[in-house]
């Protein structure tokens, strides 16, 4: 029994690395990288509920640092794709929110992530997908419970 899950653990960690070599995790989406479309993703989200989002809370979300965020937010509105707003009734508190270049180009980078998704739905099949998902699913769940400990 212990030789056949040595086996299962060397397969499982020759797979994480795999997939890790692939880079798929760091490659950019419609021109963002991973990071940058997280963020346009979450202001996008939150101007749609008409909320507004803080730098506090986009690093919770994303769960990186604020000094982070705030580069990120700083490229991104370097480029055009955000714009910040200060809060007249709290000068402390700046609004976020995508430019209609950003609303444009995160439509685009969602398109083409969905794109993605759906080729390899097409490739996997539908069932093989479904369990992909659920599998993935009870790997972060374990990993959390790891983290929790």
């Amino acid at each position: 029994m212990a030789g056949n899950e040595s086996e299962t653990a060397q397969r499982l960690i020759k797979a994480f690395q795999q997939f890790r070599k692939t880079g798929r995790n760091e490659k950019k989406i419609a021109g963002f990288n991973p990071s940058e479309y997280r963020v346009l993703f979450l202001i996008q989200r939150a101007n749609e509920n008409n909320s507004e989002m803080k730098v506090s809370e986009i690093s919770q979300k994303l769960r990186v640092t604020p000094p982070t965020v705030t580069q990120i937010i700083n490229g991104l509105e370097k480029d055009g794709y955000i714009e910040r707003t200060v809060n007249p009734e709290d000068r402390r508190a700046v609004r976020i929110s995508l430019t209609e270049a950003g609303l444009k180009a995160t439509e685009q980078a969602r398109k083409t992530f969905n794109e993605t998704i759906l080729g390899l739905i097409d490739y996997l099949g539908e069932k093989d997908s479904e369990q992909l998902a659920e599998l993935l699913f009870k790997v972060h769940d374990y990993f959390n419970q790891l983290d929790n400990q």
